[in-house]
């Protein structure tokens, strides 16, 4: 018997034997020892199952990013009323415009050479500079006393944070290929949280002194900077995702063995000499890459230049077509639309996408938009609860339809170029974005200025003229995003094997 059961354990070794033959010849010819990215590949070869792990740093480190950039949003209307630079109430939009673009505009400066950096160096030493800057000019931007030092540490805060990028190619590295879309729908959602979550703060925190009297006292450093409570909470969350950060893997490949990365890839397969043919490839040719990158841009605009309308069209007054919502009115709208967006991304997207596509998905998206949007000014017709109950689900479903275009539009990008490519093309992607953001709150806000000055206009009258520019560039965003000119990588015999 012992015998017979020795015979059959050969025999099950010998089976073993033979199927890993097939695969270790693959790990050996792309593994190197000393190699981060060849760590991470080959710990996703023995993985299966969605990687929750990775997905929560990610979810993590892009909200911390995001969490800053709209923060400001429900108090910048009266943070600039407050510096005395705008000589008429109309014109304080103009100028918390000009704050709002300063932070997209000084990333749009930069986001190219992040995106080089992080190609160069590593995804993990842009993502903890990026958190490093948040902690400081964020917190300075708070502690701001003039419109100028606003705009200056909103400019540096920008420049300094390059992470959104790098981390978008992290995500299609760290997990296999078929959580791809989950993977991207968790960097998306959690940019879309914290465009809403980081509003709803800043409306809730702002003003402390006035708001929770009993919490915060008359002449306390909270009454000095009024502003400051929002800016400290988002910087002391951002501490402890730079803590989170010194165990994040790195997945950029790095074989500094010269003579080894010569025998492998003489030894390679034709996948991996197709990636070395196209190594050189310029990015600004490839169509795929380009065509969703500019429609992309396009949305960016759009939904920078809605987030910033929203709250400062919610907050102005009624006599100048607004709300009189207060800052926890706009954050109580935020907050439940960030919770909403949530859940949406995390369990509806991903299955949603599978059924539908993700081009037909934003189609479908787009088109809801546009009535969506051009309803809001008919909602300053309505007050107390019918008001707030249409205004949040509006609110819901419009930062829910921004999201999945969103995300469409970024597995495009990191699906039309290779690895050692994705650093760069996504930091062309955000420097284009980030120029088109710098444009839409200075845009959003001139707009809202001006037709705060034409209420008794016989063509589209007040708020009205807003929302249908918006809607001018949804409808924009919604042609770019048929053929023939938005155009899909074709993927070649050798990739459908990965």
């Amino acid at each position: 018997m012992a015998s017979s059961n020795d015979d059959t354990n050969n025999v099950n070794n010998d089976n073993d034997n033979k199927d890993n033959g097939n695969r270790e010849p693959l790990l050996k010819k792309h593994y190197y020892e000393n190699c981060p990215g060849c760590k991470v590949d080959r710990a996703k070869e023995m993985t299966q199952g969605v990687p929750v792990k990775h997905l929560i740093n990610i979810w993590l480190i892009t909200l911390c990013s995001s969490l800053p950039i709209s923060s400001l949003f429900p108090f910048l209307y009266f943070m600039v009323r407050d510096f005395g630079i705008a000589k008429t109430e109309a014109d304080i939009s103009s100028y918390a415009g000009y704050v709002g673009s300063a932070f997209m505009f000084g990333r749009g400066l930069t986001s190219v050479p992040w995106g080089m950096v992080a190609d160069r160096y590593g995804r993990k030493p842009v993502a903890i500079l990026g958190i490093i800057a948040v902690i400081v000019f964020n917190t300075l931007f708070g502690l701001s006393s003039s419109f100028w030092m606003a705009v200056t540490t909103r400019f540096l805060l920008g420049a300094l944070n390059g992470l959104i990028g790098p981390m978008k190619a992290y995500t299609v590295e760290i997990v296999r290929e078929e959580y791809h879309a989950i993977g991207l729908s968790t960097v998306s959602a959690a940019w879309g949280i914290g465009l809403v979550v980081g509003p709803a703060l800043g409306g809730y925190l702002a003003q402390p002194v006035e708001k929770y009297p009993h919490i915060f006292s008359k002449g306390s450093f909270f009454d000095k900077f009024p502003y400051s409570l929002p800016s400290i909470i988002i910087s002391v969350f951002a501490l402890f995702v730079l803590a989170s950060c010194l165990w994040l893997p790195e997945t950029l490949h790095k074989h500094c063995d010269s003579s080894e990365s010569h025998q492998d890839i003489e030894a390679s397969d034709n996948r991996n000499m197709e990636k070395i043919v196209q190594k050189d490839e310029n990015l600004l040719l490839n169509w795929p890459l380009m065509s969703s990158i500019i429609a992309y841009c396009v949305f960016a605009l759009h939904n920078i230049a809605y987030q910033e309308v929203f709250s400062l069209w919610a907050v102005s007054p009624l006599r100048l077509g607004g709300l009189n919502f207060t800052t926890n009115d706009v954050g109580n709208v935020l907050s439940i639309s960030g919770f909403v967006l949530l859940i949406y991304q995390v369990f509806l997207y991903p299955a949603m996408e599978k059924i539908c596509g993700p081009i037909r998905l934003s189609h479908i998206s787009g088109a809801i938009t546009i009535p969506l949007l051009q309803s809001y000014p008919f909602m300053a017709l309505l007050s107390g609860f019918t008001l707030h109950l249409l205004l949040t689900s509006a609110s819901v479903l419009k930062y829910c339809l921004s999201q999945t275009i969103i995300t469409g539009l970024l597995l495009l990008q990191n699906k039309a170029v290779d690895q050692h490519q994705r650093g760069a093309a996504n930091g062309i992607a955000m420097t284009a974005m980030s120029i088109c953001k710098s444009v839409g709150p200075a845009g959003g806000g001139a707009v809202l200025a001006w037709s705060q000055k034409r209420l008794n206009a016989s063509f589209l009258p007040g708020s009205h003229l807003v929302f249908f520019i918006l809607n001018l560039i949804e409808a924009l965003g919604v042609l770019m995003m048929f053929k023939p000119f938005l155009a899909e990588k074709k993927t070649t015999p050798s990739e459908q094997l990965q």
